[in-house]
């Protein structure tokens, strides 16, 4: 009997060192003095409030990914539209005469795909009387062209004493290409393409003396010389990037046979080195390298004296 007694007095004892550590867990859970009917209001009320709260993150997340799309679609169909102020002519390739030309503007050639795998058969530059506004690949009749990048067809026509059969396309990083002596087309004025896709097959048509690709790079209709941009040797653009500069634009009357400006040009323009940022390296000693100023290199490229330079940029130097 006294051990059962015992035996009770122990269980006693423990419920009572138990209690009142049971009542504090209660009460931390329960901190605010809730009964345990509101307490189950509030954890349903929290359940609902953060489904709202889900709900309207899913909706936010699908309204921005509506939104990116019908900017990438809006792109699409009028690329570059701010840079070229809404003009779209789809008969002429000089059509921006009235366009104010921005002092620099860098662009995105990270998508380039080579229109042909050809060599140059005549340069950028001035030739026998005229100037040549583009760079000559060589081709076989039949041959595909390539879009350089994505954009849309603007211009799709024919010249019996020019370019033959030709494109003009522009692209969402704002330049324009033509693509000239084509013998077929495989697009229609206003279509959207992609860089790399099929675009025309080359041929011997228009001004041309034997099968090539006239390759043309435009921006607001000013031609850039496409060496510039391409490796023609490698068959890849020299960075991801260029700088088109107000200041380079070439200013050479073709009407008044001026060679002397000619010559001048050609000089320039055959004399152009780069420079691929490595680590350590600044403008100023890059500027000592190729014997130029840092500001030279400033204005090549669109930068300031104070730019941070990154490991792998290609920099023009002159």
């Amino acid at each position: 009997m006294t051990q059962i007694k015992n035996t009770l007095v122990g269980i006693i004892f423990l419920f009572l060192w138990i209690f009142p550590f049971t009542n504090l867990f209660a009460q931390t859970e329960n901190e605010h003095g809730l009964t345990p009917e509101e307490l189950s209001k509030l954890n349903v009320n929290r359940k609902l409030i953060a489904d709202k709260v889900t709900t309207k993150m899913e909706t936010a997340a699908i309204d921005s990914v509506q939104l990116q799309y019908s900017l990438d679609e809006e792109e699409e169909m009028s690329p570059a539209d701010e840079l070229y102020e809404g003009i779209w002519n789809e008969q002429y390739l000089k059509a921006y005469a009235g366009i104010a030309i921005p002092d620099s503007f860098r662009i995105n050639l990270s998508s380039f795909v080579m229109p042909v795998e050809g060599k140059i058969t005549s340069p950028f530059g001035p030739r026998r009387r005229q100037f040549h506004y583009g760079t000559d690949l060589k081709l076989q009749k039949g041959d595909t062209v390539r879009a350089a990048f994505e954009g849309k067809v603007r211009v799709k026509q024919y010249e019996r004493r020019g370019f033959g059969y030709y494109l003009v396309l522009r692209h969402s990083n704002g330049l324009e290409t033509v693509y000239g002596h084509l013998s077929d087309f495989l697009v229609n004025e206003g279509e959207v393409v992609q860089a790399g896709q099929p675009i025309a097959l080359g041929g011997n048509t228009g001004r041309s003396t034997g099968s090539h690709l006239h390759f043309e790079c435009r921006l607001l209709g000013q031609a850039i010389d496409p060496a510039d941009i391409v490796d023609f040797d490698n068959f890849c653009t020299y960075d991801d990037s260029y700088v088109f500069l107000k200041s380079n634009i070439n200013a050479v009357s073709i009407h008044n046979n001026n060679y002397a400006k000619y010559n001048r040009y050609t000089a320039q323009s055959r004399s152009v080195t780069y420079h691929r940022v490595r680590l350590g390296d600044t403008l100023s000693k890059i500027a000592k390298i190729h014997g130029v100023s840092v500001l030279q290199i400033c204005r090549f490229n669109g930068l300031l004296p104070s730019s941070k330079l990154k490991v792998g940029w290609v920099l023009r130097c002159s």
